[in-house]
């Protein structure tokens, strides 16, 4: 059976306060008349009852307003007692408790000590690691499958995805790649001149390109815009449930939608890592060049004798693996997605954030590898 709505009764106490009487059930629609019956008495300036012994609810709302008139008439000199509470009116009052003189409002967010927040970021970087190889075992097996049936890939969208992360950013990737060799060679020629070693600035800038700048430097700018880009898109096709349809009409999103990123990113990647290598030799060059007086011929054919061809192929091989991690991170973050725009904006910040960090662990890994077997 409903409770009766909310009568409010006002009447002189024996002590000559005034009694406001409170019966049925006050809820949020009652919530604008509890509160006019309130301020009136507050506006009196004399302490009164407030007697809840008569009401049969009472939600939330309503004890949010009994409990800021007796703050405000706390704070006023105007007393405000509660009478006749039951134990649930007690505990829903208890919610919205607030001392005089304080500002009602949500508690404080408690401070997070800086081990809790390493220990917090350690475990994300775990669930993701985990995440990731998860997302690897389920891409090897649809790609096992895919060699049966080819045509399950979406090949038609391989041209352009490779245009868009290849020949769309070769501006910045070259731009950034000559700044880096330029920087190199300005760095080098500051201590060499120092020792009458000019002509070493070639084996420097040289090495450090073809080996470790050309490649990382060309990795990171395809998460950003590439990596970053395929997480926002699956993303948007996981929230907008895109991929749930794909399943529905019997298509794998992973031999759908990743593989033929994957194809593309590991084609285009070795190819600006290739252009990167060039034009950041070109601007250690200009430095030799214009700075150092070292002719032309003279830098590359001291440049000839540093740099073989296994420096060159380990700075491609490299960038594959790094087109590939790009790939699986960015997939994997996006169509982890939840939680519509919001959730989109987040998985876009992690993968790019889980690419940087895995880009300079492997480039580490490989760096000590190479130098362990003297390659």
């Amino acid at each position: 059976m409903p409770a009766a709505p909310l009568e409010i009764d006002r009447r002189e106490g024996p002590s000559g306060r005034a009694v406001l009487r409170l019966s049925g059930a006050c809820r949020l629609d009652q919530a604008e008349r509890l509160w006019s019956s309130l301020r009136r008495e507050l506006d009196r300036g004399r302490a009164f009852e407030l007697d809840l012994g008569g009401l049969e609810e009472l939600d939330g709302a309503c004890a949010a307003l009994v409990q800021a008139a007796r703050t405000e008439g706390l704070a006023g000199g105007v007393a405000v007692e509660l009478v006749g509470a039951g134990p649930e009116q007690e505990r829903m009052l208890g919610l919205y408790a607030c001392e005089a003189g304080q500002v009602c409002g949500p508690a404080a967010p408690r401070r997070i000590g800086t081990l809790d927040q390493v220990g917090r970021a350690t475990a994300d970087i775990l669930r993701s690691l985990k995440a990731v190889f998860a997302f690897v075992g389920d891409m090897a097996h649809s790609a096992r499958r895919s060699l049966k049936d080819p045509r399950s890939i979406h090949w038609r969208s391989v041209p352009g995805l490779m245009e868009r992360a290849g020949a769309d950013g070769v501006p910045i990737v070259l731009l950034i790649n000559f700044l880096v060799g330029l920087i190199i060679g300005l760095q080098a020629a500051f201590q060499l001149e120092r020792f009458g070693a000019n002509i070493f600035v070639a084996n420097l800038v040289g090495l450090s390109v073809v080996r470790e700048m050309a490649p990382l430097m060309t990795a990171i700018v395809v998460a950003g815009r590439s990596g970053a880009a395929y997480a926002a898109e699956l993303g948007t096709m996981r929230v907008n449930q895109e991929v749930d349809a794909l399943w529905t009409l019997g298509f794998d999103p992973q031999r759908y939608l990743v593989l033929p990123r994957l194809v593309a990113l590991g084609a285009v990647v070795p190819m600006l890592t290739a252009l990167s290598m060039v034009v950041g030799i070109f601007g250690g060059q200009l430095v030799a060049v214009q700075r150092l007086g070292i002719t032309t011929l003279a830098y590359y054919v001291q440049l000839e004798s540093a740099v073989d061809f296994a420096d060159v192929a380990g700075g491609l091989f490299k960038s594959v693996v790094f087109a590939v991690t790009i790939v699986l991170i960015s997939c994997q973050r996006g169509l982890a997605t939840r939680g519509g725009a919001a959730g989109v904006g987040s998985s876009t910040t992690s993968a790019v954030v889980v690419i940087l960090f895995f880009l300079v662990v492997l480039d580490a890994f490989f760096t000590m590898t190479f130098h362990l077997f003297g390659i």
